[in-house]
């Protein structure tokens, strides 16, 4: 598909004017980023993985009922997304202590936590994107008491889905990032996962081992990203064991 106006340019994807009104093509970048940019490295094949990791999810989530911004994969680093309005802030699902939640109150990391808490954080890279409060997201006018509603709502019902998906293949969801965006359909407005759902945006432990496959590899220095998201691919059966791509099932892990 010939490229079309560039829209976006972030971190680690970027965003073309789609072929139809109200669409967006998304391009998943080889770039892992950590720190608010601050530490920058490429890993070969990356975008190519997280695109067809967040398609496999979003695929899912759309057959359970949970809206999102994702109509299909295009090629092996493209998708086609409906445009939305974005909400400018992050929403955090935390089932398990750790990075910040375990360095602002001193709880050990791999801490389970009683319930899943989640948590909201303004979307500014210059200001290293702080965590708020409902009550400053309601205040700013980044978003109505209804859609705090949906997308609290929206938060379990995919933590619920991807915890499934996850400890099916052996994997331990400690905690994920979402953003969510407004679409209007007739008259009706309507909040939808946006954005990507990867690696790059969840921590994943290995259950039996704790060896972590998410960013925090990268962030810590403790392997290659590729090797590790090549890994969570094949144990959802979306690459083969060898590799290559493929269509096979998930491989459930006893």
């Amino acid at each position: 598909m010939a490229r079309r106006r560039l829209v976006y340019e972030g971190k680690a994807k970027i965003l073309y004017e789609g072929p139809e009104p109200d669409t967006l093509i998304q391009h998943f970048k080889d770039d892992a980023t950590a720190g608010n940019g601050e530490k920058h490295a490429i890993f070969d094949g990356k975008g190519v993985l997280n695109n067809r990791i967040s398609e496999h999810v979003m695929l899912g989530l759309n057959a359970i009922g949970v809206p999102t911004h994702f109509i299909k994969r295009l090629n092996m680093r493209e998708q086609l997304i409906r445009a939305v309005e974005m909400i400018p802030v992050e929403i955090v699902v935390r089932n398990v202590a750790a990075g910040s939640l375990s360095k602002r109150l001193g709880i050990e990391e791999g801490t389970p936590l009683p319930r899943p808490i989640i948590e909201f954080y303004f979307k500014d890279d210059k200001l290293g994107d702080p965590m708020v409060t409902e009550e400053h997201i309601l205040a700013f006018n980044w978003a109505t008491q209804q859609d705090m509603d949906d997308m609290i709502a929206l938060a379990l019902r995919v933590n619920d889905f991807l915890s499934g998906l996850f400890l099916g293949v052996g994997i331990r969801l400690v905690d994920f990032k979402i953003e969510a965006g407004r679409v209007w359909e007739d008259d009706f407005q309507r909040i939808v996962v946006a954005d990507e759902i990867s690696p790059d945006s969840c921590r994943l432990w290995d259950v039996k081992t704790g060896k972590k496959l998410d960013k925090d590899v990268f962030r810590r220095d403790l392997g290659d990203l590729a090797d590790t998201y090549t890994e969570v691919a094949t144990r959802l059966g979306i690459l083969p064991a060898g590799g290559g791509a493929g269509e096979s099932g998930p491989k459930l892990v006893h």
